[in-house]
């Protein structure tokens, strides 16, 4: 199992988006990061827990817990000309863009704002809190993952 860290502008997709998709699920569709790409085609498995966070806000912060709800598969949106996110150098033989599906577990039991998660000590070597960091999918170490958990005031709830 691997631990995974999402962000998203709420005003483009937000926790409250997740809780109403159906099933609580949606297609992780339309990262154009080759890393995010990697780590959603090669290393998220489903079952593997997910932190969801509110970036590009005045106090960014990890609002909830997700899963990743399925293997990686190509991103539709790649073919589609008339997607934001097109790609016209894709082809359906060889797709450039993968996804996941992910699905809300729950809320947390109160954000945990980045300005915390700098105070912490132990947090330190998360990609989240590096400057400039941007990957919108990005690995978080077991150990931080919990961490973030017991700060938001929720225990593990099934997360190991």
């Amino acid at each position: 199992m691997s631990f995974w860290l999402i962000k998203s502008r709420p005003s483009a997709f937000s926790w409250a988006d997740l809780e109403a998709a159906p099933a609580r699920t949606t297609a992780w569709a339309g990262v154009r990061n080759y890393q995010a790409r990697n780590f959603m085609r090669d290393r998220m498995k489903p079952g593997d827990p997910v932190l969801f966070y509110h970036s590009q806000i005045p106090k960014p912060a990890v609002i909830g817990l997700a899963e990743v709800a399925s293997e990686s598969y190509p991103d539709p949106t790649q073919f589609d000309p008339g997607h934001r996110r097109y790609d016209p150098t894709a082809a359906v033989a060889e797709p450039r863009w993968y996804l996941v599906e992910i699905r809300a577990v729950r809320q947390l039991e109160r954000p945990v704002l980045l300005r915390e998660l700098r105070e912490q000590p132990e947090l330190e070597g998360m990609d989240l809190l590096r400057q400039r960091s941007r990957l919108s999918v990005q690995p978080v170490p077991p150990a931080a993952f919990l961490r973030v958990l017991q700060l938001a005031g929720s225990d593990a709830g099934g997360v190991s």
